[in-house]
C-alpha cells in the first residue's frame, strides 16, 4: 500500500472521529436529561472486570456512559491526528492497523441512541443497527490491533489491502450474526448481545497472541522497540476495556490514561524503529 493511500485512510479516520465527537456532543445536549431514567432501567451491570472487583462498593452513575463516549471519541480524534502528523512520510505497515484500532473507538457514538430513544422513540430496527455497528467497531479494532503485531512479525507489507478486507469481513460476520436484544441494555448503555462469555475468552486469547507476537518480533529482529510496542498494545487494550466498561466515576480517567500511555508506547517505538529506514 502506498503512503498516499494509507494517509487517505487516516484522513478518513479524522473525519469519522470528528463526526463522532460532534454527534455525541449534540446528542448529549438533547438526551442528558433522560440519562437517569435510562440508568434506572438498565437490566444488567457492565461486564467490566473492575465492576466485578468493586461489587457493591460503587453504584452505576447515570452520566458516566456519556463521558466515556465523549472520551473515546476525543481520544480517537486526537490520536489519529497525531499518527497522521508523525507518520505522514514514514512507511510502517504496523501503524496502519494500529491506526484502525484508534479509529475504531469512534464507533462508540452509537451508544447515544439509547438515551435519545427515551427523548423521542426510534424504530427498533435502528436500535439494532446501532448495536451491530458498535459491535463491528469494537471487533474491527481488536482484530486490527492483532494485525499490527502480525506485521511486526514480518508479514508481507504488500498485502495490507487484502488483510484489511479480511478484518472488515470478519468483524461484519460477528456483528451481523450475534443475537442482539433491543429492549435490554447494561449500565454502559450497550444493548445485550449473546455469547458474551465466549467473546470474552476470544478477546483474551487475541490479546495474549498479540503481545506474544510483538515479543517474538523483538527477539527475531533484535529490537527492543517491538517489546515496548507489545507492552503498549497491552496497556491500550486494558485502557480501552476499562474505559468502555466504565459505569462509575472511579474508572474512566484510569482507562483513558492507560489507553493514551499504550498508544504513546506503540506509536513512539514504531516511529523510532522506522525513522531511519
Amino acid at each position: 500500500m502506498t503512503l498516499s493511500l494509507r494517509n487517505s485512510f487516516f484522513k478518513g479516520g479524522i473525519i469519522l472521529a470528528a463526526l463522532s465527537l460532534s454527534l455525541i456532543a449534540i446528542g448529549g445536549y438533547f438526551a442528558l436529561p433522560a440519562y437517569p431514567g435510562v440508568m434506572t432501567r438498565a437490566a444488567l451491570r457492565s461486564r467490566g472486570i473492575i465492576q466485578k472487583l468493586i461489587g457493591g462498593m460503587a453504584d452505576p452513575e447515570a452520566y458516566v456512559p456519556y463521558f466515556t463516549m465523549l472520551g473515546a471519541a476525543a481520544y480517537s480524534l486526537i490520536s489519529i491526528i497525531l499518527i497522521y502528523y508523525f507518520f505522514e512520510k514514514t512507511q510502517s505497515p504496523e501503524i496502519l492497523f494500529f491506526g484502525f484500532f484508534v479509529i475504531s473507538l469512534s464507533f462508540e457514538f452509537t451508544r447515544i441512541i439509547i438515551p435519545l430513544n427515551e427523548v423521542s422513540p426510534i424504530p427498533g430496527i435502528y436500535l439494532i443497527i446501532a448495536s451491530r455497528v458498535l459491535l463491528f467497531g469494537r471487533y474491527f479494532g481488536l482484530f486490527s490491533l492483532f494485525s499490527a503485531s502480525v506485521y511486526a512479525a514480518g508479514l508481507d507489507g504488500q498485502r495490507q489491502q487484502t488483510v484489511m478486507l479480511i478484518l472488515i469481513l470478519a468483524a461484519m460476520v460477528i456483528a451481523i450474526n450475534v443475537p442482539v436484544d433491543s429492549i435490554i441494555w447494561d449500565s454502559t448503555f450497550t444493548f445485550w448481545y449473546g455469547y458474551s462469555a465466549m467473546f470474552s475468552f476470544v478477546d483474551g486469547g487475541i490479546l495474549i497472541v498479540t503481545i506474544t507476537t510483538f515479543l517474538i518480533s523483538a527477539h527475531t529482529r533484535g529490537s527492543k522497540s517491538y517489546a515496548y510496542a507489545g507492552l503498549g498494545a497491552f496497556l491500550a487494550f486494558a485502557g480501552r476495556t476499562i474505559l468502555l466498561n466504565s459505569d462509575t466515576w472511579i474508572t474512566p480517567l484510569p482507562g483513558l490514561l492507560l489507553l493514551a500511555t499504550g498508544t504513546w508506547f506503540v506509536c513512539g517505538r514504531l516511529h523510532r524503529e522506522y525513522l531511519w529506514l
